[in-house]
């Protein structure tokens, strides 16, 4: 897939599942867990035990069937590893050109985090394809987006702390493209207790929440 194909297709699935398990074995079983609730994206966080090992075998299992990313990714060298390993796309916590200008190189989408008007602009004039607002629960949520889309409708942007089911069509609402989700999906205690049937049944929700939200805008556009 080119990284314009890469791109649309997360923006049509409008949600970038975050993965942050324990263990390998328990993050290969979420992301099965993920796809099995239609799910078609999933980002492994460079904090699993053995995240470069994960890609790979999701990539193996999956094939073309899933988009994957890399998350958590600080530095170029761990983003060409990733790439390697079969990911398509790739979220950073802050903003390091460097990573930004790596995943360039080879036609990756990137999603750098920023949180200020400044680091948003900075990311999207360096090459970001979506700009990750991190971590945006804590300043404001949907309200946020909002506030900075008015001076940025350019920018194409994915909230990530703070959202959960409740609140996804909001940020939808506001402007953000897609929405990333971790814990509110994929949660230790779920994990814990061996209840992937519930993420299965969490990422149906947040599909059909994306969905409704969508509805809904077009409804208010054409009205």
């Amino acid at each position: 897939m080119t990284s314009k194909e890469i791109l649309a297709f997360i923006t049509d699935i409008g949600i970038v599942p975050v993965v942050r398990t324990p263990s390998a074995d328990s993050a290969l079983r979420s992301v099965e867990a993920i796809y099995n609730g239609g799910v078609r994206a999933a980002e492994i966080t460079m904090t699993v035990p053995g995240a470069v090992r994960v890609l790979e075998k999701l990539a193996d299992r999956f094939g073309g069937k899933i988009v994957l990313g890399a998350g958590t990714v600080l530095d170029p060298e761990t983003a060409r590893a990733c790439m390697l390993a079969g990911a398509e796309f790739f979220v950073t916590p802050s903003l390091r050109i460097s990573t930004i200008e790596m995943a360039k190189r080879y036609s990756k989408v990137i999603c750098p985090g920023a949180l200020t008007p400044t680091e948003v602009l900075t990311a999207w004039e360096a090459g970001a394809d979506i700009v990750k607002v991190f971590p945006c629960g804590n300043v404001g949520g949907p309200k946020y987006i909002k506030a900075l889309k008015g001076p940025f409708p350019q920018i194409e942007m994915v909230p990530t702390g703070g959202v959960n089911l409740e609140n996804t069509g909001d940020f939808l609402k506001a402007g953000a493209c897609a929405v990333a989700v971790g814990s509110e999906l994929v949660d230790a205690k779920t994990i814990k207790e061996g209840r992937f049937d519930v993420i299965q049944e969490r990422a149906r929700q947040y599909l059909a929440a994306v969905a409704k939200a969508r509805s809904e805008m077009h409804a208010a556009a054409g009205a």
